[in-house]
């Protein structure tokens, strides 16, 4: 008598699980197009589910799967937000930054980054390839440098993102903030955004290219040739501001 019962809650539970899987592929496709900024705040459950067309218990639980997934962390009164959680002590974050010099920042990534290339060929899924070469994209078309600086931020992210590695994510993340703190006191390329040939959209190309192809040799090498790149640039702005 009791198994037709069980039957319909199993069937009752695959189609919340599918309502939710189907909500968070909307929820991608949003995330994918949405512009980064300071802030990076979703808009409201109520108005995400308006653009998404979804209901709102579908919409938690494709919130869910993208926080678990370290797209997305939310803050209890103050809203969804983009990206992955910022460390709790920011204090930690100031300290070392006070101290540290941007040339210790390049060393210390060229260190972690063509690592986390490596791994990243070997467990990048398709939606972390699709932000990848959309992240790329918008840097290419970023009218500021503030807004180029923005979409790159977001594809080395997602590069750690891409390794499926809590861990490694956390010192990315860890390592990022340092950067983003440190006062580089560096001199931009002429001009108010990028220059079409800037060095960065190529060799971000070259990257992408080797985690799509499941190449950890290549992507390793990529990503340690975008990193002297811009170790070079840094050390000629300083010999030109000297």
């Amino acid at each position: 008598m009791n198994a037709p019962d069980k039957i319909v809650t199993s069937e009752w539970d695959l189609s919340v699980r599918d309502e939710g899987r189907a909500a968070f592929t909307q929820l991608q496709a949003f995330l994918a197009q949405l512009e980064p900024n300071d802030h990076g705040r979703l808009p409201a459950e109520r108005e995400l589910c308006e653009i998404l067309g979804v209901s709102r218990g579908a919409l938690r639980k494709a919130l869910a799967i993208a926080e678990s997934e370290g797209r997305i962390w939310r803050h209890v009164g103050k809203g969804t937000f983009l990206g992955s959680k910022p460390v709790h002590d920011l204090s930690e974050v100031s300290a070392v930054a006070n101290y540290a010099s941007p040339a210790e920042v390049l060393r210390a990534r060229a260190m972690l980054e063509p690592s986390l290339c490596r791994e990243a060929a070997i467990n990048a899924s398709a939606a972390d390839l699709v932000e990848l070469r959309l992240s790329a994209k918008r840097g290419r078309e970023a009218d500021t440098w503030r807004r180029y600086e923005n979409w790159d931020n977001r594809f080395h992210r997602a590069i750690a993102n891409a390794t499926q590695n809590k861990v490694l994510i956390m010192i990315f993340d860890s390592l990022n903030n340092v950067r983003r703190t440190v006062a580089w006191g560096r001199r931009r390329d002429g001009g108010a955004a990028p220059a079409p040939n800037h060095h960065s959209f190529i060799e971000h190309d070259e990257i992408i290219r080797a985690i799509a192809d499941r190449d950890g040799d290549a992507a390793e090498a990529a990503m340690r040739k975008h990193i002297d790149s811009v170790t070079r640039k840094m050390m000629e702005g300083n010999r030109e501001a000297n």
